[in-house]
């Protein structure tokens, strides 16, 4: 039997959320958590205040801060939330706390949730793979947006391409996502004055499931939330 599946956006429907949730930022908060932790990185926490990544990471040597505000490295961070910067990077057994404008906030804020996944077109087939396993009654996607204000076309596409799989369907999601190209939500990786916004960026992220694994928020309730890498 299908699960009954509802779309909601942003920070709100972040709160609003309920069953199983999964919380989608394709441009490229989550596209960058996967290579993360495919990077070898041993914990993944997502955090909602720069300032703290901060006082961690200098507090935990080893440690590593990666995140943006507005598309941009944060000031004293090790990386940007880029794909590209990570795919170079050694990270095995690092630490990694990740921070950015709109997906690490819906996560911490899908409070009523029964399960928490993050979601992004590079693992979107193993996320509906999970879903099927676990066979909940809702599944609540949760479009995080531009800045976590305004709907983008990356997310809408993940968002659908995912309740249209768990709906039976086969979408052509390669032909799909490759259409992002010319999303308005794109150009920023095409201008080559956004040197915080490199073109190999937007490859990685419409890259159609690379990955066979989930990342599921785990120890919601405690200081540091992480994620967990579950073969999918």
């Amino acid at each position: 039997m299908n699960p009954s599946v509802v779309i909601l956006d942003h920070v709100a429907g972040a709160r609003e959320a309920c069953g199983l949730v999964v919380v989608i930022d394709v441009f490229r908060a989550f596209t960058v958590a996967c290579h993360l932790v495919e990077a070898g990185a041993a914990r993944l926490h997502p955090l909602t205040d720069p300032r703290r990544a901060l006082r961690l990471r200098d507090a935990h040597p080893g440690w590593l801060a990666i995140g943006e505000r507005h598309g941009r490295r944060l000031p004293g961070f090790d990386f940007g939330n880029s794909p590209s910067e990570i795919c170079g990077a050694d990270l095995r057994g690092r630490t990694v706390l990740h921070t950015t404008h709109a997906g690490t906030e819906g996560l911490m804020n899908a409070g009523l949730a029964d399960e928490v996944l993050t979601g992004s077109l590079v693992n979107a087939a193993a996320i509906c793979r999970y879903i099927r396993h676990q066979q909940p009654s809702r599944v609540s996607l949760v479009r995080m947006g531009q800045e976590a204000r305004e709907r983008c076309a990356e997310d809408d596409l993940c968002a659908g391409i995912i309740a249209a799989r768990l709906a039976g369907d086969s979408p052509d999601a390669a032909a799909l996502a490759a259409g992002l190209r010319y999303a308005p939500s794109a150009r920023r990786f095409l201008d080559p004055e956004a040197d915080w916004a490199p073109e190999a960026d937007l490859g990685y992220c419409i890259e159609v499931d690379r990955f066979n694994f989930i990342l599921r928020l785990e120890d919601r309730d405690g200081e540091l939330p992480w994620l967990a890498r579950i073969n999918a």
